[in-house]
């Protein structure tokens, strides 16, 4: 197994039977999604249409509590949100956005109606989120994004409003109303901390109780109203931009050139004198556009540069280093913050890549797979794969398992 060309940089329950991979089966009913398999979903719904399903998980419960989720508000490294809807009368309610990490006294009294706590990455913090969004696996990974969830007072919401991706909203305490329907007009209130639609023209209305599930695929508008203390989870997707997606594959393939030996350098020995100095000769512009060609002229550079993006872990994640050396006779589980993908030729972890093949290739894919190995798999791994893991688990990627 040899390491392919990477960048430099480092970051810090199934709802169905499974099958003989330890995966669930895909084209079975599965309660999370109504009934419905997996494949079944994808085909009729997914970016498609909205599905509404009652007890997806029957007997929930919130992932944390009230004050647990509160004190996680507060860290430098999480991620969260406090948005505050006030005002009365006919005149349009006022609006406060405040970014995290917000301080306990920072958040209103519980009694205050029309107020939300968001925190995103709930699933890298929390084990119970982490085992809830890990139930939506049937979905790529490269597609997966986080498990955020909403706290709100009486009457607390973000406003009617549209999301560029796909997302599950799963009601675990509490009640929660939502409006939704397609967008016939995405402008949005001027002057709001929030992005509000201006015109939004609900098409149906449902009240979620704990365990309701709502999927809304991408831009259909929807606005969530607590009815009493509620609590909701939102399951969120990447969606990949093209202009950014081309500006970090490239930024990334640039990483791993190396020098020409010899260099190939430009040559202009049919240069005739110009009387335009400040013009660019029409040879040098050939000239970059066969060396940026060059350089992306293998496939497996640009699938390296994107398996590496789409694994690269978010700017407030980091790992705690190993504090013991993996012994031998146990397994092993990857961190919650690991991301872990692979290809025909790859495997990605949190931004690196290394080429594996045969029996090398087959285990690493379980683990990103599965994320863990039983101790019996990891017993049979090769030296390097071993070496491989040794060092991650230094790095806090990934961890014995009990």
């Amino acid at each position: 197994m040899k390491s392919a060309p990477q960048s430099k940089k480092r970051a810090a329950g199934a709802s169905s039977a499974a099958s003989a991979s330890g995966l669930p089966e895909l084209d079975q009913p599965w309660p999370l999604l109504g009934g419905l398999s997996p494949q079944t979903f994808m085909r009729k719904h997914w970016q498609k249409k909205p599905l509404l399903i009652r007890q997806a998980i029957a007997g929930v419960q919130p992932p944390l509590s009230r004050a647990a989720l509160f004190d996680l508000a507060g860290q430098d490294d999480v991620e969260s949100r406090l948005i505050v809807q006030g005002g009365a009368g006919k005149k349009a309610p006022a609006w406060a956005l405040h970014h995290g990490p917000i301080a306990r006294t920072r958040i209103p009294k519980l009694a205050q109606p029309r107020w939300t706590l968001l925190v995103q990455g709930l699933d890298l913090h929390v084990p119970a989120a982490h085992d809830m969004i890990k139930q939506f696996r049937f979905v790529p990974d490269a597609r997966l994004d986080d498990l955020m969830i909403s706290y709100a007072s009486d009457g607390g919401g973000v406003g009617p409003h549209y999301d560029s991706y796909d997302v599950f909203l799963l009601q675990v305490h509490g009640k929660r109303r939502w409006r939704i329907g397609p967008i016939d007009d995405p402008a949005l209130l001027p002057d709001m901390p929030v992005k509000i639609l201006a015109n939004f023209h609900p098409t149906e209305e449902y009240v979620l109780e704990p365990g309701d599930m709502l999927y809304l695929p991408p831009r259909w508008g929807h606005d969530g109203i607590a009815e009493g203390e509620c609590m909701t989870c939102s399951v969120g997707f990447r969606v990949p931009e093209t202009s950014e997606l081309t500006r970090d594959v490239l930024i990334r393939v640039g990483e791993t050139l190396e020098c020409e030996d010899p260099p190939r350098l430009y040559k202009d020995p049919k240069q005739a004198a110009t009387a335009e100095p400040g013009r660019i000769p029409a040879a040098l512009q050939a000239f970059a556009a066969e060396a940026v060609a060059r350089a992306l002229k293998d496939p497996q550079s640009l699938h390296s540069a994107l398996g590496e993006m789409l694994t690269e872990p978010k700017p407030r994640v980091w790992f705690d280093l190993g504090a013991e050396p993996l012994a031998d006779g146990v397994g092993v589980v990857l961190d919650a913050k690991t991301r872990m993908m692979y290809d025909d030729h790859c495997i990605y972890a949190n931004g690196e890549s290394w080429r594996a093949a045969g029996a090398d290739a087959r285990v690493l894919r379980e683990l990103a797979d599965l994320r863990r190995l039983p101790a019996a798999r990891v017993a049979k791994v090769s030296e390097a794969v071993r070496g491989l893991l040794d060092q991650w688990v230094d790095d806090g990627w990934l961890h014995p398992e009990d």
